[in-house]
């Protein structure tokens, strides 16, 4: 069983950076065993929205057209820790962070869709102030 552990919430200003980490264990990644991890999000009242993916293999990443440019998906796989660099920070951007795991068959593009991931962190908060 994947589990994920968020870190790195907190507030800030409009205008600043947060880095978000997400603390896998559970599984053995190898070029035989490829997983998508992703970054979602959730504001009060509002539906959970993915941001950013990446596939562990290819290194393929997908971003959220409101995220594009000012956010970064990385990975650590030594660590077996997934990033979210958040530059340029906007009230918009505050809410609940969640990250995402699931086995995926093959190198590619990996998905924003909740649906598609089976594995969830708690999430952690950030709060953007202007």
């Amino acid at each position: 069983q994947v589990q994920l552990a968020e870190s790195g919430g907190g507030s800030v200003q409009a205008g600043g950076s947060l880095r978000l980490s997400c603390t896998a264990s559970g599984y053995s990644y190898s070029s035989n065993s490829n997983y998508c991890m992703a970054w979602f999000r959730q504001a009060p009242g509002k539906e959970r929205e993915g941001i950013a993916s990446m596939n562990l293999s290819g290194y393929g990443t997908s971003y959220a057209d409101s995220v594009k440019g000012r956010f970064t998906i990385s990975q650590d796989n030594a660590k077996k820790t997934l990033f979210l660099q958040m530059n340029s920070l906007k009230p918009d951007d505050s809410g609940m962070y969640y990250c995402a795991a699931v086995r995926a068959s093959a190198a590619g593009v990996c998905p924003l869709a909740q649906n598609a991931y089976k594995f969830w962190g708690q999430g952690t908060q950030v709060t953007v102030s202007s």
